[in-house]
Order: structure tokens, then C-alpha cells, then sequence
């Protein structure tokens, strides 16, 4: 019986690790969203008295419009930035597969955005869209498509795409080392045969190199895809949710609601429904790919 107990008590560290990091605090935002928890001194001076309001909060999201709002923004961000993140990505990682001069120092080169802390990576782009001195308004107004320095993170619209452009150089490369990595691990034999029955690039590409890479795809899109659908950091040093909140996504929400007015309760709500639609983006990327995963 003892040794057959062992193992298991190797693993509990690692247990209480995750249940104090990651359990507990997940299961007490899903309590709080249950009650009505707002930071106000009454409450503070009597935590007994928290209520049980139900659904009250959750409904309270589902039908505001500053919920729905934020939900577009963040799905926006996620579908673009992921988006673009996959195909360059993709082909990077077929560039880098082949053999040329100087393939390893490229390699290389490529993990320096992806290395890059998110603060730093956001404090550069910032510095680059900065209305006044901006290395890219700069550029635009020498190539004559602006009239002088202008202030692309003041406008809703360019604020947000400018923001998916420096996740997106930060982030590409991760995709890129997941598929290179696959890349390298695929038959040789399998290409030659479809060589000899005449099978141009993209015919082997589409038949032959996607669905092999299923599995790494898979992989990439679930990690890149639960990433982007909570993206924080980057936002609240750019724009922190502006202008007129603009890039207010869900996360950030949620922040303003918990850390900023100390409604507690509802930002949980936001929060474990933000968990939900993940669920959701996981699920659609199984079942597509799934199939080709098991063959």
C-alpha cells in the first residue's frame, strides 16, 4: 500500500501549488459572482453581510450595452490579431523550413519580438504611434500619406488596429516556432512521392502540409486564441481602454468594474463569462480540427 501511495504523494506539492494559485481564487470569483459584493464601507466593515443575489449579476451584463460592447472589441482583436498572427506565422514557418544561407541566424532574430516582455513591447509601439515625435507618423507624413504628425492612438478605429499590429509583431513568432517545430518533424518521403505525381506547391501545402500540422495548429490557435480573447497588459499601457473607450475589451472591464468603481461581484460575472466564450472558441477549433488531429 505504501508504495503504491508514493507516487501520489510526489504529486502533492504540485497539487496544493495549483490549488492555491489557481483553484481557490477561481472559485471564489465564481462565489462572489453570486453575491453582492461592492466595496463600500458597510460591506467592508461586515462581510457577513454579503447577499445572495443569483443570477441578478450575470443578467445585469447579458442586458447592459457596455458588456456587448466590450465583447465586439475583444472578439475584433481576437479574430484579426489571431488571425494575421496564423498566416504570417504560417509563412514564416515554411520560409524558415527551408534550407538557405543564414536559415539559424533568422531563426534566431525571429524570438526577439516574442522574448520581448509585453510592458516593453507595449511601451515601444507607444512610442512609435506618439502623436508628436512617432517613428510611424513620422514615416507617414515623408511618404505624403499624412499632413504632418498625427494621433493614431486618438481615434477609436486606428487606436485598436494599431494595437493588433504590436500584438501581432510580438506574437507572430509564436505560432511560427510551434509550426516550424512540426515542420521539421514531417516525413520527407511523403513530399517525394507527391513530387513524382506531378503535385505542384500549393496542391502539397494544402494536401499534404496543413493537414499533418493539424495537431500544431490546434496547439497555436487555442493557446494564441485564450491569450488574445483576455488581452490586458498591452491595452491599458497604450490606450488604458481610451479613447472614449474605444479599446475597452472585456478584460479591461472587468477591471474597471472590480479595481476601479469596487463592484466586486459584477466583475466576476464578466469575468467567468469571459471564461465561457473562451470554452466556446476551444470547442469550434476541436471539432474543426479534431479530425485531422486523430488521422
Amino acid at each position: 500500500m505504501r508504495n503504491k501511495l508514493r507516487p501520489y504523494s510526489y504529486l502533492l506539492p504540485s497539487f496544493f501549488i495549483i490549488l492555491g494559485i489557481i483553484l481557490l481564487p477561481l472559485f471564489y470569483s465564481v462565489f462572489i459572482s453570486f453575491i453582492d459584493l461592492t466595496k463600500n464601507v458597510h460591506k467592508l466593515d461586515n462581510p457577513n453581510l454579503w447577499d445572495f443575489v443569483g443570477l441578478t449579476n450575470y443578467i445585469e451584463a447579458l442586458t447592459g450595452s457596455e458588456f456587448w460592447s466590450a465583447l465586439y472589441k475583444t472578439l475584433y482583436f481576437t479574430v484579426l490579431s489571431v488571425g494575421l498572427e496564423f498566416i504570417l506565422g504560417l509563412l514564416i514557418a515554411l520560409t524558415l523550413n527551408e534550407a538557405f544561407v543564414g536559415r539559424g541566424v533568422v531563426r534566431g532574430l525571429m524570438l526577439i519580438p516574442w522574448a520581448l516582455p509585453t510592458i516593453v513591447n507595449s511601451v515601444l509601439w507607444k512610442w512609435f504611434y506618439d502623436a508628436d515625435h512617432g517613428t510611424i507618423t513620422g514615416l507617414l507624413e515623408k511618404l505624403g500619406l499624412t499632413e504632418g504628425y498625427i494621433n493614431i492612438l486618438g481615434s477609436s478605429f486606428s487606436a485598436m488596429n494599431a494595437i493588433i499590429i504590436a500584438d501581432v509583431w510580438k506574437n507572430t513568432a509564436f505560432i511560427s516556432l510551434i509550426l516550424l517545430a512540426a515542420l521539421q518533424s514531417l516525413p520527407k518521403d511523403i513530399y517525394e512521392a507527391a513530387k513524382v505525381d506531378g503535385a505542384n506547391v500549393f496542391k502539397r501545402l494544402l494536401t499534404i502540409t496543413l493537414p499533418m500540422l493539424s495537431p500544431a495548429i490546434l496547439v497555436a490557435l487555442v493557446i494564441r486564441t485564450m491569450e488574445a480573447f483576455k488581452v490586458f497588459d498591452i491595452i491599458y499601457i497604450m490606450t488604458s481602454g481610451g479613447p472614449a473607450g474605444g479599446t475597452r475589451v472585456l478584460s479591461f472591464l472587468t477591471y474597471e468594474s472590480s479595481m476601479m468603481f469596487g463592484n466586486f461581484s459584477y466583475g466576476s460575472a464578466i469575468a467567468i463569462t469571459m471564461t465561457f466564450f473562451s470554452m466556446v472558441f476551444a470547442i469550434i477549433y476541436i471539432k474543426s480540427l479534431y479530425k485531422n488531429t486523430e488521422q
